[in-house]
């Protein structure tokens, strides 16, 4: 698995900020948007498409991937689909697309030049691609069992994050409901939703982010989805050793 992105919906350094973070320079406080990919046994499979993505793919040196996850609708999780248009020239069909039906319904109103009827003007100009609804259950992607984990993203959204062995998901959340918890149990490691030290209407503060890690007591938590009120160093340097910030370009083994 490699970390794409770990920063908060507008990135560090953000847009006309001049705070010590976004100017830092330091190669950790530089957060594109959430993205992770994970190289399974019969593929690729991309969980969300941020805004960032050729950025990212160019800097990990990515190539093909066979299939992507979602875990919800917003923009900085979905807006760039776009560029996985290369993919079918290399798979030889669309990229299938596994999410719940609000994501499908609003990736199919932002991209709906991808699905309207009329003929393409050459190959390639739009993204192909194919639909695979999942929900809470259980699923195989990749020749892979995909365990979904049930989210709320504030009083208005709810999530997916997902768990693939040992390993799990966890972005943009400030709860997890109560049968979610026995989804991630015995992790080895927990990538979680850790957005600053103040608490947020829609993601985990620093604290309640360490209260998760607490109660779940997986090997690793690495927290996502930061904003530039945290400096990477600083920050690890208070929390305990097992829960760290993660930063893009991070490498974790699966198990």
């Amino acid at each position: 698995m490699i970390l794409l992105g770990t920063g908060t919906s507008v990135g560090v350094p953000t847009i006309g900020c001049g705070c010590r973070v976004c100017t830092s320079g330091h190669p950790r406080n530089q957060r594109t948007r959430c993205s992770v990919v994970l190289g399974l046994p019969e593929g690729n499979l991309l969980i969300d498409t941020p805004p960032d993505l050729r950025f990212q793919f160019l800097r990990e040196g990515l190539g093909v991937i066979h299939a992507v996850l979602f875990t919800h609708e917003h923009a900085d999780h979905i807006f760039g689909l776009d560029d996985l248009r290369l993919m079918p020239f290399f798979l030889g069909h669309p990229v299938p697309l596994y999410c719940e039906e609000i994501v499908e319904q609003r990736l199919r109103k932002a991209y709906d030049y991808a699905f309207a009827q009329e003929p393409w003007t050459h190959t390639g100009a739009t993204p192909q691609l194919q639909f695979r609804r999942i929900g809470t259950e259980p699923f195989e992607a990749l020749g892979t069992s995909i365990l979904p984990i049930r989210l709320h993203h504030g009083p208005r959204f709810e999530v997916l994050g997902f768990r693939i062995g040992n390993v799990a998901y966890c972005t943009d959340t400030n709860k997890i409901p109560a049968e979610s918890w026995p989804r991630l149990e015995g992790l080895d490691v927990l990538i979680l939703d850790g957005l600053r030290d103040r608490p947020h209407v829609t993601h985990f503060c620093l604290d309640e982010s360490v209260a998760v890690a607490r109660r779940l007591r997986p090997g690793r938590t690495l927290l996502t989805h930061i904003s530039h009120e945290l400096d990477h160093e600083e920050t690890n340097a208070r929390l305990p050793a097992d829960i760290q910030l993660a930063y893009d370009g991070q490498r974790i083994l699966l198990s």
